[in-house]
């Protein structure tokens, strides 16, 4: 990675390393080098599952465990996590071998999500917690905003029960977007209401990329204690 590249990439973690080559060994998947980042993905993993599971607690004082358990699995899975890997565009900092390269690796879920924890992991063994409190309160800043009882699935139903309820109308879904090679594709999805844009997505496939767009217009609308039927 140039030093233009690496310094971009600290500025979107918000965050300098003391220890340069720990965010270098993070970003090195197992088949681009003989030292890799999956230690380090393992640190990660543990470390991410305890600071949602503080936001959360901290954020919904009332929910019960069924509920956080369930909104925290939604957070934490690995599609969530290759969305957040590509918000902080990790994918082009990645160095992976040619074979993971030619077979579209920098857009794999797995891939991505692994990444994601892996920096976390060299974060936290840099800094400590809290500059993994502070990114990851970036990264799932929107999600917070969602009520507790809002299921990942439930993105398009809840909003079209939103704009019927408000509108009378019903969202609509257009594909805007579709790059990447043949067996790597990225799509992006906007959801509209009327000449409104509610919502834009993206992900590894329409579906996917349609749900995030309504996550974001849920959250747009106001987080939406939103669909929740009013008296």
């Amino acid at each position: 990675m140039s030093e233009r590249a690496r310094d971009d990439l600290r500025r979107r973690l918000e965050y300098e390393f003391a220890d340069p080559l720990l965010l270098e060994l993070a970003l090195t998947h197992a088949s681009g080098g003989t030292l890799d980042n999956q230690r380090l993905e393992f640190l990660g993993d543990a470390v991410l599952g305890l600071v949602v599971s503080d936001m959360l607690e901290a954020a919904w004082p009332e929910a019960d465990e069924g509920l956080l358990s369930r909104r925290r699995a939604a957070l934490v899975n690995a599609e969530s996590l290759a969305r957040k890997a590509e918000t902080l565009d990790l994918a082009d900092a990645l160095r992976l071998g040619r074979g993971e390269e030619k077979t579209g690796g920098r857009r794999k879920d797995s891939i991505l999500a692994g990444v994601f924890e892996a920096v976390l992991g060299a974060m936290y063994r840099d800094g400590g917690l809290d500059p993994v409190r502070r990114l990851l309160a970036r990264c799932f800043a929107e999600e917070m905003q969602l009520p507790i009882d809002v299921e990942v699935g439930e993105y398009k139903t809840r909003l079209q029960e939103l704009t019927q309820r408000l509108h009378r109308q019903a969202p609509a879904y257009e594909l805007v977007e579709i790059d990447g090679p043949a067996h790597a594709r990225h799509f992006t999805a906007e959801v509209r209401l009327g000449d409104a844009t509610l919502g834009r997505g993206g992900g590894p496939t329409r579906k996917t990329a349609e749900r995030e767009a309504a996550r974001e217009a849920l959250v747009r609308l106001g987080g939406v204690a939103s669909t929740e039927a009013k008296p």
